[in-house]
């Protein structure tokens, strides 16, 4: 995303911001392996300069895909997916509002995915698995469906009663991270919960005044999403037990500016301390 970096190095306050918006909205679209279009960047970097609001992007871009579509031209649905969430992401950024609340949450999933998935903004009737290639295929345990609702408000109170002041940073940053793993494994939604979580958490980290560097979702939302898995994964028959400090180390980069090495393979509940060590040897 170089296309990008100009303005955040160089440009005014407001091409900064947007640019940095832009950043984040594009990378998430990789924790589902989702690429944008060049039309997508070329319409972000008129949103950047300022030429066109939001609205206008949005409508360029849903104009675009319905011409492509009367044509018999569209190749990967995908990549409108990628296209149309980020532009919706970026919107979302733009708006100094939140409300942290569950209902806050369903209304992101909606506002990303409408016209998307047909059950955007609605919780899951089904109970799911997800292959994950950081556990070597095997999945999280995901909520039950029919608990979704009450785990969501049970875990939204914990948090709304957590007392931040009496915190120091670091402690902070550990309640954070526990409270967002833990909503991303009751997996509100068929597809979409981590950007979803994501946008949520960064919206949510502005409320305490951090200043979220961007760059971290932009370079490692994959691993991001790998953290999260590994935070609510347990075997105990290879000797697997839930991890958070995968997830406290992106959030400490995110947050504190830390350089901390951001290593999906690492992450592998394959990866062996052997392993490191034959690593670190080849370098």
């Amino acid at each position: 995303m170089t296309e990008f970096d100009k303005y955040i190095r160089q440009g005014e306050p407001d091409q900064k911001e947007k640019a940095a918006a832009w950043q984040v909205a594009i990378g998430l679209q990789d924790v589902d392996g989702l690429k944008p279009s060049e039309y997508l960047i070329q319409t972000a970097q008129q949103h950047i300069e300022g030429d066109i609001s939001i609205d206008e992007v949005k409508h360029l871009i849903d104009t675009y895909y319905q011409s492509k579509s009367s044509r018999g031209e569209i190749e990967n649905e995908r990549t409108e997916e990628a296209d149309k969430v980020s532009a919706r992401i970026t919107e979302l950024f733009s708006e100094k509002t939140f409300s942290f609340t569950p209902d806050y949450l369903l209304y992101i999933h909606k506002r990303l995915f409408e016209g998307l998935y047909k059950h955007a903004g609605q919780i899951r009737n089904y109970n799911i698995t997800k292959k994950e290639w950081v556990l070597d295929g095997d999945t999280v345990i995901y909520s039950d469906y029919e608990m979704i609702r009450p785990t969501l408000e049970y875990d939204f109170a914990q948090e709304k009663s957590t007392d931040y002041p009496a915190m120091n940073a670091e402690q902070a940053l550990q309640r954070i991270g526990k409270f967002i793993s833990g909503v991303w494994q009751i997996h509100a939604f068929g597809e979409g919960n981590t950007r979803t979580i994501a946008v949520f958490l960064m919206k949510y980290l502005k409320t305490f005044g951090f200043k979220v560097d961007n760059d971290i979702f932009k370079k490692h939302s994959w691993y991001f999403r790998n953290a999260l898995v590994r935070a609510n994964y347990n075997n105990y028959t290879k000797g697997v037990s839930a991890n958070t400090k995968y997830l406290e180390i992106f959030l400490r980069n995110m947050l504190f500016g830390e350089e901390n090495n951001l290593s999906n393979r690492e992450m592998n509940i394959n990866f062996s301390q052997s392993a490191i060590q034959r690593a670190k040897m080849a370098l």
